[in-house]
């Protein structure tokens, strides 16, 4: 028996990122970092990032124009692969949707951010804009008309969406040139996000997907951030070829791949996943409930390192997991030894 032991893996996976591909002897791997009670979970998805990076082209400010803000958010947000699926609304799409219907009125950008982290889905997105103050109710009353018709689509499942113009001084002295302001709005509207493919496998498995994670305006540059999940590494690659195709209709100068790591594609003909649900059924007279997830697991990468490694991952049920607020139930610690050793008695026996 080896017993691996890794660290770092709630901030990036570093320990299996490090490890190296001739340490482990084993065939078979037991991933003791599930984190519900009854469930093996057999597949995770990997993922990478990328990003494109526009050069601003600046003009003038038009004169007697004003600063405004326009805020975009009361959105949920959420988990960029866990909540792929609950139909939520993404802040950056829908800001573009919003500057796309303000195209009879002569606005002028100065500066646009949205999104936070780039395993998130954005729950606000805001710029600054120069408009002619007698402008100013036209866009308000755009911009009411758009919520009432988003709401439309996501009031079930985001409802909380709204749209705010308020006139704030700045400091800006330059403004995107319209037609580099129509090439980003564009894009964003273009950019895929979602739901790619579902599994074949697993029901109501997200297998690929996309998220248009942030937009940041940093100093003359725009960087536009993307990422990519999916348990099928050449699906993640194709996906984030369409990103990157999106990018260059766009002109985009610059293009990057950042934080890639591959995931786990499920077997469910498994010979230790086979194993693992006799014994729980042995030992609890019952089936365990057979999931992958839709976000990352150190299994992908032990995957990716050890190839033909047969792994199932289980354990006792957490809550709270990688906050403050993480908790263990204590009843479940016994049941999940019990069937560790259960399966390890099984394994030794040959059976």
């Amino acid at each position: 028996v080896e017993l691996l032991c890794t660290v770092d893996e709630e901030t990036g996976l570093t320990g299996a990122n490090n490890l190296g591909k001739n340490l482990l002897e084993g065939k078979t791997l037991l991933n003791l970092d599930s984190e519900e009670d009854g469930a093996f979970y057999v597949g995770c998805s990997g993922g990478q990032d990328t990003v494109g990076i526009f050069n601003i082209v600046w003009d003038d400010i038009p004169k007697n124009y004003k600063s405004y803000e326009v805020m975009l958010d009361g959105l949920k947000g959420g988990h960029s692969g866990l909540d792929i699926a609950n139909g939520r609304a993404n802040a950056i799409k829908l800001f573009a949707r919003l500057l796309l219907k303000l195209s009879d009125i002569d606005y002028r950008i100065a500066e646009i951010n949205g999104g936070s982290k780039r395993n998130a889905i954005p729950r606000e997105a805001e710029a600054i804009i120069f408009i002619n103050e007698a402008d100013e109710s036209k866009i308000k009353n755009i911009a009411d008309s758009f919520v009432k018709e988003a709401l439309l689509e996501f009031k079930v499942n985001d409802g909380g969406l709204k749209v705010s113009l308020t006139k704030k001084e700045t400091k800006h002295e330059k403004v995107f040139a319209k037609e580099f302001s129509d090439k980003v709005i564009n894009l964003l509207h273009a950019l895929p996000h979602g739901i790619m493919a579902m599994s074949p496998d697993i029901p109501d498995l997200v297998e690929t997907s996309t998220n248009l994670a942030t937009i940041f305006t940093q100093e003359d540059k725009l960087r536009v951030g993307t990422s990519q999940r999916s348990s099928i590494d050449a699906a993640k690659a194709n996906i984030s070829e369409m990103v990157k195709a999106a990018f260059n209709l766009a002109g985009i100068e610059k293009i990057e791949d950042a934080d890639s790591y591959p995931g786990w594609q499920p077997n469910l003909n498994s010979k230790i996943l086979k194993l693992s649900k006799e014994v729980f059924k042995e030992q609890y007279g019952k089936e365990p409930e057979i999931k992958a997830i839709h976000a990352g697991l150190e299994c992908g990468i032990l995957a990716d390192k050890y190839p033909g490694l047969d792994m199932v991952s289980f354990g006792p049920t957490i809550q709270g997991a990688h906050s403050p607020d993480e908790r263990v139930n204590i009843k479940d610690v016994e049941k999940f030894y019990k069937l560790l050793s259960g399966i390890l008695e099984k394994i030794a026996k040959g059976n």
